[in-house]
């Protein structure tokens, strides 16, 4: 696929505006974005010499390739809705990769509806964050038609340096949650054990450095566990996406039948930081929870 192909993005907060702009960098044609925060796509649209698309229909005419990157499954229904303004009015030979970390089930269900309107998806599920988005360097797990991944490949491969084809359409959904499954409950154990050693009256520094040469040691360790001793919680990452990623891990779970008490427990805390008015906050702000004096 020839970078003259023309490409659109729906969702352009920190993730997709960041992709948005490495492809513009790269020499594509983004000719559109949409963001149900008007003032961020009219402010992007602006920095990379886009069209701020009034509709999701806009979007839809304006190009050939159409990312989604949006907050969870409502919105996702929402921009391919099957009536009013949506991403499948006028769709017939688009292609569109949806980005957002999503119910595996959903995904199917909105390839189901593009493939009505004579469209094709493709699952661009991301790992890695904002900086990575930015600098091209995404791990992006994909499923959907092979066919149709082989197409959109060059593009892809500008945004991501680790890219794997997982399977049909709902695998790279359900690799995505395992991955979130296993890195959140790595950092609410991090937060637990530094917020121990807190407690304990240990030095911080010296404790993470045990934990980095024995088997404590974790790449969440690495990005989260100075942010949680200094309290530095810029978000890469939210807590509200945690408890998100955490209850689509533990829904999989329970549909097949399994007892996974530690998936449950991470997603209890995850959403008691959600309820205490947090989860704007890195996902390294569990740690608020455990640290001595703080919001516990």
């Amino acid at each position: 696929m020839a970078a003259t192909e023309k490409i659109a993005f729906v969702g352009v907060g920190r993730m997709g505006a960041n992709m948005a702009r490495r492809l513009k960098d790269c020499g594509y044609a983004v000719t559109a974005v949409y963001d149900t925060h008007a003032p961020s796509a009219a402010a992007l649209a602006r920095e990379i010499g886009a069209k701020h698309a009034p509709t999701l229909a806009a979007i839809t005419a304006a190009a050939d390739v159409i990312f989604t990157v949006v907050t969870d499954d409502a919105a996702q229904l929402a921009v391919f809705g099957l009536t009013g303004d949506s991403l499948l009015v006028g769709a017939k030979g688009k292609i569109f990769i949806n980005c957002a970390t999503l119910t595996p089930k959903l995904h199917v269900e909105v390839e189901r509806r593009a493939k009505r309107a004579g469209a094709v998806t493709l699952e661009g599920c991301m790992a890695s964050s904002i900086p990575q988005a930015r600098n091209g360097t995404l791990y992006l797990m994909c499923g959907g038609a092979k066919k149709t991944f082989v197409r959109v490949q060059p593009i892809l491969a500008n945004l991501s340096t680790a890219l794997r084809y997982i399977g049909t359409t709902g695998q790279a959904a359900q690799v995505k949650a395992l991955v979130n499954l296993v890195m959140n409950i790595n950092t609410a154990g991090l937060a637990e054990g530094l917020g121990l050693g807190a407690a304990l009256g240990l030095d911080l520094a010296m404790l993470r450095e045990v934990f980095s040469q024995t088997g404590a040691n974790s790449q969440v360790l690495k990005t989260d566990g100075e942010d949680m001793q200094n309290r530095a919680h810029d978000c890469y990452f939210s807590g509200a996406h945690a408890a998100k990623d955490s209850t689509i891990a533990w829904v999989l779970g329970a549909e097949a039948g399994l007892h996974l008490p530690l998936a449950g427990a991470t997603k209890l805390q995850f959403d008691r930081m959600v309820a205490r008015g947090l989860g704007g906050l890195d996902k390294s702000g569990v740690a608020e929870l455990t640290f001595p004096g703080r919001h516990a």
